[in-house]
């Protein structure tokens, strides 16, 4: 057998296609989610080297079209829950003993797939299926994707090049094994980047995976999923079902070779995962790696001395891009008296340019909320905002649900920093705006740092350097991504590690060698080549 130390290619973040009017890779899109509409989907389980269809067949609609059917899935149940596991596990062995540029090739393979032959498949699926517009589609489904299988081939080469120093007459080694057991993949539905992350970059480590996706994110996992095939992933080393969240995770998580949990999702339901595990402890052969990102109230703070036109696209942006479907959306700010009117005249007149509809209409900025469930969620809090003497919507406001669950940007201004919308998620298009006192400033970054239970996401504002320095003291644990005149989403792979504390996760950063780290288990070897031949030490004479 041939042997060597193999350089991986250095990666590079992908570069973003415009889509702007008459290039081609905006035609190449158009005409992509041409066919997919006129196509009902049939989207099977995988689960080792079966395509199941259980004939139990739930819709897959578009958030902005719901009466549109874009295919069905195949529900599984508890049956199919152990047939995931099972499967993986067989499939373990093999996997975790195969040389790891051999893993590194299948992964890099998958990139480049998803760079060229199927961009276009999982943009539009994307759009189609999440109701992303071709930009947050094309940053999200092609490039961070592919960002994120590149550089964590580099990561993990970085890792294994870690080594231990060694003294004379012996040879020490560090092994970085998988775990031992099937990592259990729980993947949310605004990042398609994020869904085939989870999965993927344990496999990448030589793990065994049971990738249970969100409903409304399937119709994209499954172009994930034949990516993956493509590349030439090994059957059961990542299994893809649709199950009962309550029913998996009580199968899953008494299983004894259950070996970790890579999920994204709510802060309730990654908490009711850590205690069950808590509760089943004494059945694991190891303990469990828990590794979750579970959202944020994601805050801007200006100060008097920063740039307003800045400031307001950085809400604009930040808070409205992808209907602020984003952990780390803009979703509170405090904003100085002295700068308040003149940032409103901006925001106003950004708002009033941005149009609402369906991603198949490029020039629309704002697109549907993901299901009648959230978009019931949101206009609640808005309907609440209108009645309140506390607080008063001063630029959208409006929504409605006949064709596609459309809600349109909406800004709630409120007198009193602890009005709901200032402390909830509402993970929707809605940003509630605080005007402080120029003068306390210092007094409102407490405000800011004790407000919310979540530590995701934040950004400062401000040309005035000892200004900057005094809120990043003083919100040194409130975002885990922390940004500097600029809005508070975004993070690139390989450039701003992504995760957060507190509620919002364990913080382990995704897009990063940390978060590689949690999906090894090393082995130290010490091999001396000299070996003491006499028990007696010298102190003894």
């Amino acid at each position: 057998m041939s042997t060597g130390f193999f350089s991986v290619p250095t990666p590079k973040n992908e570069p973003i296609n415009s889509y702007a009017p008459n290039t081609k890779e905006r035609e190449a899109l158009i005409a992509k989610l041409t066919e997919m509409r006129s196509i009902v989907a049939d989207v099977p389980m995988y689960i080792g080297s079966e395509e199941v269809r259980t004939g139990n067949k739930q819709a897959l609609t578009s958030p902005h079209d719901h009466q549109h059917i874009l295919g069905y899935y195949h529900e599984g149940d508890a049956t199919h829950v152990n047939q995931a596991i099972d499967t993986a596990l067989a499939a373990r062995e093999a996997w975790a003993n195969l040389p790891w540029e051999n893993r590194m090739a299948i992964f890099l393979k998958a990139a480049d797939l998803s760079a060229t032959k199927y961009r276009n498949e999982l943009n539009a699926s994307t759009m189609l299926g999440q109701s992303k517009n071709a930009y947050q589609a094309e940053i999200d489904a092609a490039c961070e994707w592919i960002d994120f299988l590149r550089f964590n081939v580099h990561f993990a080469t970085q890792i294994y090049a870690e080594q231990p120093i060694s003294s004379d007459y012996v040879w020490n080694r560090l092994e970085y094994r998988p775990l031992e057991g099937f990592v259990f993949a729980v993947t949310p539905f605004n990042f398609t980047a994020i869904a085939g992350n989870l999965p993927a970059s344990a496999a990448l480590m030589g793990n065994v995976v049971v990738w249970k996706p969100s409903p409304q994110q399937i119709y994209s996992a499954n172009v994930l999923m034949k990516v993956l095939k493509e590349a030439g992933l090994p059957d059961g080393v990542i299994n893809l079902i649709y199950t009962d969240g309550p029913l998996t995770g009580d199968i899953v998580f008494k299983h004894p070779q259950f070996a970790g949990v890579h999920f994204t999702g709510s802060t309730k339901v990654f908490q009711h995962i850590w205690k069950t595990i808590g509760e089943n402890i004494h059945k694991y052969k190891s303990y469990p790696r828990i590794v979750g990102e579970t959202g944020g109230k994601d805050f801007v703070v200006a100060h008097k001395s920063a740039d307003a036109k800045a400031l307001a696209v950085g809400l604009v942006r930040g808070a409205f891009e992808y209907q602020g479907q984003k952990c780390s959306a803009a979703s509170r700010a405090y904003i100085p008296n002295t700068l308040w009117e003149q940032t409103w005249e901006y925001v106003q007149a950004d708002l009033n340019e941005i149009k609402v509809g369906p991603v198949e209409d490029f020039s629309n900025f704002v697109n549907a909320v993901i299901d009648e469930k959230a978009f019931d969620k949101i206009t609640t809090y808005i309907a609440n905002a209108k009645a309140s003497d506390n607080a008063k919507v001063i630029a959208g406001g409006n929504y409605d649900k006949s064709k596609g669950y459309f809600i349109e940007p909406t800004i709630i201004l409120t007198e009193d920093p602890h009005y709901t919308t200032m402390c909830e998620e509402i993970f929707g298009p809605v940003l509630t705006i605080y005007v402080y006192d120029a003068d306390k400033y210092e007094e409102t970054l407490d405000i800011v740092n004790t407000t919310s239970d979540y530590a995701l996401t934040g950004a400062i504002f401000s040309q005035d350097r000892y200004a900057l320095e005094v809120a990043n003291k003083k919100l040194v644990n409130a975002a885990g991504n922390f940004y500097i005149n600029d809005k508070p989403t975004g993070a690139v792979v390989g450039q701003q590690p992504f995760g957060g504390a507190r509620a919002s996760g364990t913080n382990d950063k995704a897009g990063s060698m940390l978060n590689l780290l949690r999906w090894v288990s090393p082995r130290t070897i010490k091999e001396t080549f000299v070996s003491p031949t006499d028990y007696k030490y010298s102190f003894l004479g």
